[in-house]
């Protein structure tokens, strides 16, 4: 299996498991969506936020890198949003669509880009101004993985309000090969 063909089925997992949780979020009013669970980062709402606000930035240094992919074209217009460390109080439907926009767009950069571009040093500067080259796969590997992690700790909130989101696991998603 070819990177490419691993961050296609990733960004799709991605999408699907996005889709399940903000479903689940749109049948909580505000005060349960923004209740101070005890987690990281406190509540569902600011969960989700973080996952958003981090994959924002990661893209935007993607999109930074490579210039030349008219898929980063939506994510070079976003705003850099301000990274945040707990409970933040952002409009859900807002946060849902821009979530949806996003998984698009990760969706096409791993639809247009190829093996030989995720070969390639990515360079960038991170939040705090420290610059780094490090490899453009295994830091696209650490933007799925990040997701993942968070994503865990939302389903395990759900779980404690008896919300089961259903199957999580990326095998859902893995085709069936010929015998």
């Amino acid at each position: 299996m070819s990177l490419k063909s691993d961050f296609e089925l990733t960004a799709r997992y991605n999408q699907w498991m996005n889709m399940r949780l903000y479903a689940a979020a749109a049948d909580l009013d505000e005060a349960e969506l923004r209740a101070d669970r005890g987690a990281f980062f406190g509540s569902i709402l600011a969960t989700l936020d973080h996952i958003l606000v981090a994959d924002t930035h990661w893209m935007k240094r993607f999109a930074a890198a490579l210039p030349g992919l008219a898929s980063l074209d939506y994510v070079r217009g976003v705003p850099l949003p301000e990274l945040v460390r707990g409970i933040t109080f952002p409009d859900f439907a807002k946060l849902r669509n821009d979530r949806m926009a996003m998984d698009a767009a990760i969706i096409a950069f791993t639809d247009e880009a190829t093996d030989t571009i995720y070969a390639r040093p990515l360079h960038y500067v991170n939040s705090a101004g420290a610059s780094y080259t490090k490899s453009g796969a295994l830091v696209l590997r650490h933007v799925f993985n990040h997701q993942t992690h968070h994503r865990g700790q939302v389903t395990t909130l759900f779980s404690q309000l008896g919300i089961d989101v259903g199957a999580t696991d990326l095998s859902d998603l893995i085709p069936e090969c010929a015998g």
